[in-house]
């Protein structure tokens, strides 16, 4: 997958290594040179000194053969501009970083997909935005220890027809995850998924699961024929 990312702080700088470490294809736009430089000594990305709300800037990173864009600058006012240019420049999904809730609705006007609030963002979580759109984050309980999410099941899933108690005691399925509940698009019912439900494809499964299995536990749901 192609990403471009605008800022490379706290946020920007550690999605760029969680994302060129799980083997995408990245390009980091940052206007503080010294900053450039660490993370392209880091990670290899492609770096670019530049602003990031400027057209000359967007196509020399090539900005409109981007799979997604992520806003990441300290900006709001930023991060909106280089929203709508990409969206202008066809890049199909953009996920930005919210200071100012003042400008959700601004974001969501210019296309922005997914909105993360800075009070409660996580690099985890926005890495799941960018690459498992399919994936719904919930609620977060016991302190940040467990995550409550949603996983939409695509067609030609490999569990697609499979009971809740055989993808359990799947190998590679974490023993620590359990299904709460399942939403059925065709008829519209919530139920409590059993051991002998059977899973299909486009339903909506809930489940809960400690943050670290999150990625074990989608791969499985996801993987297709």
């Amino acid at each position: 997958m192609r990403i471009i990312i605008a800022g490379a702080g706290l946020v920007g700088g550690e999605l760029t290594r969680q994302l060129v470490d799980n083997k995408h294809d990245v390009v980091v736009i940052e206007g503080n040179k010294e900053t450039c430089d660490k993370l392209y000594a880091e990670t290899g990305a492609v770096v670019i000194n530049g602003n990031a709300v400027h057209i000359d800037i967007l196509n020399e990173a090539e900005v409109g053969k981007a799979d997604v864009v992520v806003g990441a600058t300290g900006s709001d006012a930023d991060n909106l501009a280089y929203a709508l240019l990409a969206k202008s420049l066809g890049v199909p999904r953009v996920v930005v970083r919210m200071r100012n809730p003042a400008y959700e609705s601004a974001y969501r006007l210019a296309g922005v997909g997914t909105v993360l609030r800075v009070t409660d963002i996580l690099v985890s979580q926005m890495i799941m935005e960018v690459e498992r759109p399919e994936v719904r984050k919930v609620t977060t309980i016991g302190r940040g220890k467990a995550d409550i999410f949603m996983i939409s099941i695509p067609q030609g899933a490999r569990i697609a027809g499979k009971t809740v108690k055989d993808i359990c005691a799947a190998s590679d399925f974490p023993k620590e995850c359990i299904f709460i509940a399942s939403y059925n698009q065709d008829t519209k019912k919530v139920l409590l998924p059993h051991g002998d439900h059977i899973v299909n494809e486009g339903e909506e499964l809930f489940l809960i699961s400690t943050a670290g299995d999150i990625t074990d536990v989608v791969n499985v749901l996801t993987a297709t024929r």
